[in-house]
Parts: C-alpha cells; structure tokens; sequence
C-alpha cells in the first residue's frame, strides 16, 4: 500500500457523500475513515467510539476497506453483516468502480484478497480455540463492538444441556444409576428454589458436591467433551460462575460454567492482526481505560465522537423532588406521571417508549395505560401503533429500538444498574470485592452510562423528549456522569407543554 492510499480514501468518500447529499448528514465521515486506513496501512490496531447508529458510520470504514490493497476481514453479526452486504456495499462498490471480492463465512478462503464478512461467534471460536480457520496478520475490523465482552464470556461458557445426561449415560453405561441419580438431586435442588426473574441460579455448595462426587465416580472424562470441560471448572469457582438455567414448564435444566473475567483469555488473542474497534459507546472516556481492561487491551489508537451539539441534543426532562426508586411511594407517583406524561404525548402522532426493568411493574403500568389508551398500549411487543405506547424492559428496547417506530419521548422508570437480584450478577460484584476493586465504579456505572447512551439515539434526531424519573441523578455523586452521558442535552424539572409542541 503506497502513501497515497489515505488520500484516496478521502477523496472518495468525499464524492461519494457529496454526490449523494450526504456530506453534512454526519460530520464525522472523513476523519474517521482517514483514522481507519491509517490503522489498515500501518497495521495497527484502533478505537473508535462512533456516539452514533451504525447506518450513520458505517460508509466511513466500508470505503477504507474496499480501497484497502489487501484482503480485510469483518466481524459483525449475521443481521449487521447482511445489511451491508444488501446496502451500503454494492452502493459503495458502484461508485468507486472497485470489483474487490465480498464474501461471507465461518472461515477464510484460501488465497483471498477480498473483504470476508463473519459472525463474532465464528472468529472468537477460532482465535480462543488457536484453529486456523483464520489466518493470522489480516486486517480485522469489528463492528459493533458494544458487546464484544459478552459474545467473548458466551463463546468461553461451557454447557451442559438435558441431552449431555442422556449422552453421558450412553458413554457410562454400567454408572447409569448414579449419573441418574445426580440428576433426580439437582433436579430437586433447583426446582426448590424460589422463583425469580431470570430463571437461573448460582449453585450453591451442595449443588457443587453432588456433581463433584459424580465426576469422581466416573473416573476419567474425554477432556474435549462438554462433561470434560464442566468438570474442570468445578474448583474454579473463584474465576468462574457455576449457575444453572431452568425451565419450568419442561422441568428441565441447563448447566453453565462461565468465566467471569474474559480479559486474560482475550488478551493474547490481540497481537495476532491490527483490530479496528468500532462502536457506539464502549467507554465514557475517550481513551476507553475501562473498556480496554475488561477485554484484556493494550495501549492503542483511541478516538471518541460526540453528537453534534445544534441538531443531535435531547430535551431532559428530570424531575428533582420524586421518591427513590427503593421506596414504597415510587410505585404510585411513577405511576402518576407516566399517565400524565402519556397523556400531553399522545397529543402527537409518533410513538411513546416506557422502560421499567421491574416485571410485575411494568405489567402493572401497561394495564394502567391500556385502560386510558386501549389498544396502543403493548407490553414488550415489537409491533406497535405508530403512535403507540411501548412498555418494556432495557433488553427488549435495545434489540428492537431500531426496528419500533422512534419515539418523540421516552420515559426511564429507574436507571439501567445490573440488578444485584441477578445471581450472575452478584457472582461478578463477588469477583471484584475479592480483587478489592471498586465494583460499582468498574462494572455497575460503566454498564448503566452504555446502556443510557444506546437508549436515547433514536431520540436525538429529532431532539426528542427523555422523562428520566430516578432521582438519585439529582442526589447521587454518580450524577454528574450520568448527565455528561446524556450530553448534548437541554434540562428542565418540570413538565413544559411547549416542548411537546415544538418537537
């Protein structure tokens, strides 16, 4: 790749943008692509914290790539790696009359010199499992990074399904017996337990003991089978959470071993190719200190965007004198102005989002609105009116935010904290207070300011309305983060019926 490379990358995307009246749509295009062919042509890895929805980035580091002189691969999920393939690619390919092979794959094609567009579940298998579906030193970029830290956590858990038992006892004939009889106690241990919202449990000691004293029975275990791999981490309890997942209405449970800390394991994985990084909001800062340490990340090329000050800010509506969320008068006024906040809304004809994490909550506003409203209201459902009412949860709204109707207001019930109520949860808190670090400061806050920022895109460009009701921005330290998260924004603590009517 010659030196001339990054001008040609800008001045294509240039007359790309300007050719199609884009070239103010999202001010940010040409430095971001110059940054990412800066990386390709060099070979060295970079962040890039984009503060925008990926149809608004995305161009930037597409035309890096298909300008690229050497084979790229892309890492996003199958429905992100289908859109780009059935949009912004061909798109881009016409206009810089580029015939660079595009493909897609769980693996890389032999003498390839094209853009390979995989699954995260695909590459991180080949890379922690050291196969070589992928070669090393090609250029990798990974869209949206947001998640990497899951999809890493999911690829290194281990499982044991119901049909592991029925295996198991295929391969250990002459112990049928016990194997059976270690399931008929957890089955008994697990389904005891009193219910709670996510349907899973951390096993406790005798949970571990049953299954240790099986494994010892069985002698021997092919380490490359899923009891293998469970039977190693039944003494790592301190690295790993032992839990198990049940379903109810089967009677059936899964086992999971899941690491708690997936920096190390992730680690060595990095000096194999150059990485461009790209997401939406992995870090409040723009050097990502945070961010890197949970994925094991060394000192790289760090870039943070800002939404644009006159035309992406919300209007916050922050009211400063409500109960706390862990009062009992919380429930009767979040209801009062959910209702009144409905009401002015709906005086308008685009939909209106609620978000409460709390179930029996969220059941309990949707009936309260549907009597108002009738069928405009819907409780987690993705086809709403276009002047409907959602009611759901923060994991609902963030799968299906960009596929529901934009809201011109959105009210946030509590701020979207990990419930320590979630046993794997918990397990993470007891990670960090053995390491002695400051559990809320390095896991709770960072996944609350991520989770807040995603939220409120839709909303900015229309400089929507964001009801945000806990009040413990108003009362906590942590408040001032939470506000320079939601940033660019104009704030008020009461109701003004003139931002309803200017929006």
């Amino acid at each position: 790749m010659h030196s001339s490379y990054i001008s040609r990358v800008h001045a294509a995307l240039k007359d790309f943008l300007r050719d199609r009246g884009k070239l103010s749509e999202w001010p940010h295009h040409l430095t971001m692509a110059r940054l990412v062919a800066r990386a390709l042509q060099l070979g060295r890895s970079a962040l890039i914290q984009t503060g925008s929805p990926r149809f608004k980035y995305g161009l930037s580091y597409l035309t890096s790539a298909l300008l690229c002189d050497r084979a790229v691969i892309l890492v996003a999920p199958l429905a992100v790696g289908e859109e780009l393939l059935q949009t912004l690619i061909p798109q881009l390919q016409t206009h810089l009359n580029t015939t660079k092979e595009i493909e897609s794959g769980d693996r890389f094609p032999e003498g390839f010199q094209g853009i390979l567009i995989t699954s995260p579940e695909s590459w991180l298998h080949s890379r922690l499992e050291n196969n070589d579906h992928f070669p090393p030193d090609i250029p990798t970029l990974i869209d949206p990074a947001d998640d990497l830290e899951e999809w890493a956590r999911s690829c290194l858990t281990h499982r044991l399904r119901p049909e592991d038992w029925d295996a198991l006892m295929l391969s250990f004939s002459s112990q049928d017996e016990a194997i059976r009889n270690a399931r008929v106690k957890l089955t008994k241990s697990f389904f005891s337990r009193p219910k709670n919202p996510y349907e899973c449990y951390l096993l406790d000691a005798s949970d571990r003991a049953i299954l240790s004293a099986l494994f010892e029975e069985l002698g021997l275990i092919p380490s490359d089978s899923p009891w293998g791999a469970f039977a190693e981490a039944i003494g790592k309890e301190k690295t790993r959470s032992l839990w198990v997942a049940i379903d109810r209405d089967r009677g059936q449970f899964t086992l999971h071993s899941t690491p708690i800390d997936v920096s190390s394991a992730l680690q060595p994985i990095w000096d194999k190719q150059p990485v461009v990084f790209i997401g939406g909001f992995l870090d409040s800062e723009a050097t990502a200190p945070i961010y890197r340490a949970q994925l094991g990340l060394g000192e790289l090329t760090c870039l943070k965007f800002s939404p644009n000050r006159q035309n992406e800010h919300i209007r916050l509506y922050l009211p400063d004198r409500l109960p706390l969320p862990n009062t009992p008068e919380f429930r009767t006024v979040l209801m009062q102005q959910t209702l009144l906040l409905s009401r002015i809304g709906l005086d308008r004809t685009q939909a209106i989002a609620i978000l409460i994490e709390d179930v029996p909550l969220q059941a309990q506003v949707g009936t309260a609105l549907a009597a108002e409203f009738g069928s405009l209201v819907q409780v987690e459902k993705p086809n709403i009116p276009a002047n409907g009412i959602l009611v759901s949860g923060w994991e609902f709204w963030r799968s299906h935010q960009n596929l529901l109707p934009t809201p011109h207001l959105l009210i946030i019930a509590t701020l979207p904290f990990p419930s320590l109520e979630n046993p794997l949860v918990a397990a993470r808190v007891a990670y960090h207070k053995r390491k002695h670090q400051d559990w809320f400061r390095y896991y709770l806050l960072p996944t609350a300011l991520r989770e807040l920022q995603r939220a409120v895109v839709p909303l900015r460009e229309s400089q929507g309305i964001v009801a945000l009701l806990d009040n413990r921005v108003n009362h906590r330290s942590y408040g001032r983060q939470i506000l320079a998260a939601l940033e660019p924004l104009a704030r008020i603590n009461y109701i003004d019926r003139a931002w309803f009517d200017n929006i």
